[in-house]
């Protein structure tokens, strides 16, 4: 039986400019085939059980050639299997993409198209340049500036500057000098403005903004490259006035989020908003611990203590697994190791009643040694690896206390070698480290990455010491919350 292949439309590498419908369809994915062009931040999107097939062609270099690919999607479709065949922009701008849905009309495939933000549209905006604009021009024209493979590049440039509309070039860097000195035998005054954005809508974008007669040059001396478009008109003169992306306070800054997958959202997704690039490696995952050995009477327990947001569904879980609910902690008070944690618990509806000023174990349990009276007793929730520092602090206190562990943290085998090649390029600013098992997972994932390259931005003491062990470049949140370390990478660029 068939199964059903889905063309999706990427955008130009901003996550943000995916659609709705393509984030639903990916995450559906039994199989992703991908272009060179789609978006690191997209790519991390895909099911981690996903069967992911790289096609990625660059220019004059097609590892897998598109009848190959035209067949992949045909075999994986009738193998029964849900097939996203993401390409970067929009599928049917320049992208094959009618040729590979023709390919699957001839052999019988279900399939679906989702349009993608282009280039031609996205990149000019984030580099300060509306494409039309009533007091230069009413039309835009976008062109491919590169030949089919053997063959040779026709535009009829006379045509397409009698339109007087904005010219988008795609995909011509590499025929620069034929696309300018074609506009100029055509009539192009040579000081009409002109402009190239490379990397558009990436957090190292770059922008040039010149004239039809000295483009060219100037793209060679500041070394641009592709991926990058063209664009030709006086709606480049805007760039200045109009640009806000180059202007956000992380544009250019390349920030790793070591975070697990289902916590890194908040920090990765606040960081873009700044307009850093984020590369998310998630190096640690929790595994809730099936069945967790609670203690038999919870009546007995006047105190409960969550050491992280992770330990609050994983106790109602475990809860669940011993054959009752939260009523049975019913009468306890909770203390919580910071805001996140208490956040999380006040999704269950119930309030932290005690959190530290400072959000680590060691204020924890100092402030339980204040707290709590000498015939009351703690029940601990947390990880299997926990700090002994919690547990050894309440002892020397006085404080009783069980502890059962209803998760556990396990080092995730990401793939490393991409990072570690931004690394050894020196194109990583910042690794920011929410736990200590973060930085011990991160150097096994990454063995051979040269860890004093950047600065690492650890949550807390604890952290920080890790990272010191490894020799990193550490900056240190003066608390330990999201709002910090986001302050500390500010403070440092």
């Amino acid at each position: 039986m068939n199964g059903k292949v889905i063309l999706v439309g990427a955008g130009p590498g901003d996550k943000g400019l995916l659609t709705l419908r393509g984030a639903e369809v990916l995450q559906n994915a039994e199989v992703v085939v991908y272009d060179r062009l789609v978006g690191a931040d997209v790519l991390a999107m895909i099911p981690d059980d996903a069967e992911r097939i790289d096609v990625g062609k660059q220019s004059n270099r097609h590892p897998v050639p598109q009848e190959r690919i035209n067949e992949i999607l045909v075999e994986k479709a009738r193998e029964g299997k849900q097939v996203v065949r993401l390409k970067g922009g929009d599928c049917y701008l320049f992208g094959r993409g009618g040729e590979e849905v023709e390919e699957l009309v001839t052999a019988g495939v279900p399939f679906e198209v989702v349009p993608g933000v282009t280039s031609a549209m996205s990149a000019p905006a984030y580099a300060g340049i509306p494409v039309t604009h009533r007091d230069f021009c009413s039309s835009v024209h976008i062109v491919t500036a590169h030949a089919k493979r053997g063959g040779e590049l026709h535009i009829d440039f006379e045509s397409l500057l009698k339109t007087g509309g904005t010219l988008v070039f795609l995909m011509g860097v590499s025929a620069l000098g034929f696309v300018m000195n074609g506009l100029l035998a055509a009539g192009a005054p040579p000081d009409l403005p002109a402009a190239v954005v490379e990397n558009g809508t990436r957090y190292n974008q770059r922008r040039l903004v010149a004239t039809v007669g000295t483009l060219e040059r100037k793209t060679e001396e500041m070394g641009l490259q592709s991926p990058a478009i063209i664009l030709v008109g006086k709606v480049c003169t805007l760039a200045d006035t109009l640009d806000w992306f180059s202007k956000l306070p992380l544009h250019g800054k390349h920030v790793v989020v070591t975070r697990p997958r289902e916590r890194a959202g908040t920090l990765a997704d606040r960081l873009r908003a700044l307009g850093a690039g984020v590369t998310e490696y998630p190096c640690i995952e929790t595994v809730e611990t099936p069945e967790a050995p609670l203690p038999d009477d919870l009546r007995a327990y006047h105190w409960v203590v969550l050491t992280s947001p992770a330990g609050v569904p994983a106790m109602r879980h475990a809860l669940e697994a011993h054959g009752t609910d939260l009523r049975a902690l019913y009468g306890c008070r909770f203390a919580c190791i910071g805001q996140g944690t208490a956040k999380a618990l006040a999704e269950y509806g119930i309030r932290a009643d005690y959190v530290p000023e400072h959000f680590d174990a060691k204020h924890l349990a100092q402030g339980l040694c204040d707290i709590v009276h000498a015939d009351e007793r703690v029940l601990i929730l947390r990880a299997a690896q926990g700090t002994p520092e919690l547990t050894e602090i309440l002892t020397a206190g006085g404080v009783a206390y069980d502890e059962a562990a209803v998760y556990e943290t396990r080092y995730r085998s990401a793939q490393s070698d991409a990072l570690t090649a931004h690394i050894a390029a020196g194109t990583v600013d910042f690794v920011t480290f929410t736990s200590a098992s973060t930085v011990h997972a991160f150097v096994q994932s990454a063995p051979h990455a040269a860890v004093n390259t950047f600065r690492a931005v650890c949550i807390g003491d604890a952290t920080a010491a890790a990272a010191k062990t490894y020799g990193m470049n550490i900056i240190t949140a003066k608390n330990a919350t999201i709002d910090d370390m986001i302050a500390c990478i500010l403070e440092g660029s």
